[in-house]
């Protein structure tokens, strides 16, 4: 079975995911850190994001055993995350490796940007998690202000709608929700809420 969670920033479909795995036994992909894992080694050489044969280098010969969870988190690697998401080459490196993962047994939570639409067309369940600009900027305010002190919300907000633009309007599976896919509107749910309306859905698909 294969259950494909996209949505935006912030919008709580990584929580989502993760606990649909948890709950089914099933093996969890957040696709969103290959695309950090590759932004990270970018900046780590001090190279522009934007360097699109680098950038392809680097996605076609990527180690995740590399990387560590908290080196990925900063806003910094976040954004250079969406500009080199929007680089086919970069996109066609790893879209073997998740398609492969989709496979692996009992089932597979894929949690992404284009997981229903390009990555696996095919998954049985299909939904997607947003929530308004603003509230995803307050959510990942608090998240930041903890190991930065500087951040502030209007900054965090100014980068969440930028990425949005990014992300919406890239040539290449651009961010959109699969024509079959389940709206999860989390704006005004908690997470055990949001949690609970998506079990709900997969347990249609699984009776």
């Amino acid at each position: 079975m294969i259950i494909a969670v996209d949505g935006p920033s912030a919008a709580g479909k990584g929580t989502v995911a993760r606990s649909i795995a948890q709950h089914l036994g099933f093996h969890f992909l957040d696709t969103g850190r290959l695309y950090r894992m590759v932004g990270l080694a970018m900046l780590r050489q001090g190279a522009d994001p934007g360097e699109t044969d680098l950038a392809t280098n680097i996605a076609a010969t990527l180690d995740p055993s590399q990387f560590n969870d908290n080196d990925l988190r900063s806003e910094q690697v976040a954004a250079a995350a969406s500009r080199i998401s929007a680089i086919p080459s970069v996109r066609e490196r790893l879209l073997e490796f998740q398609r492969d993962f989709a496979q692996r047994k009992p089932g597979a939570v894929l949690d992404g940007r284009d997981i229903g639409t390009v990555v696996c067309p095919e998954a049985d369940v299909k939904l997607y998690v947003t929530a308004s600009a603003e509230i995803r900027a307050k959510r990942r305010y608090q998240e930041l202000k903890a190991t930065d002190p500087t951040v502030t919300r209007a900054s965090v907000l100014a980068d969440i709608r930028a990425r949005d633009e990014r992300d919406t309007t890239r040539t290449v599976a651009p961010l959109l929700p699969a024509h079959d896919a389940v709206i999860i509107d989390t704006t005004e749910l908690s997470i055990e809420k949001a949690v609970a309306a998506a079990m709900a859905v997969v347990d249609q698909h699984r009776v």
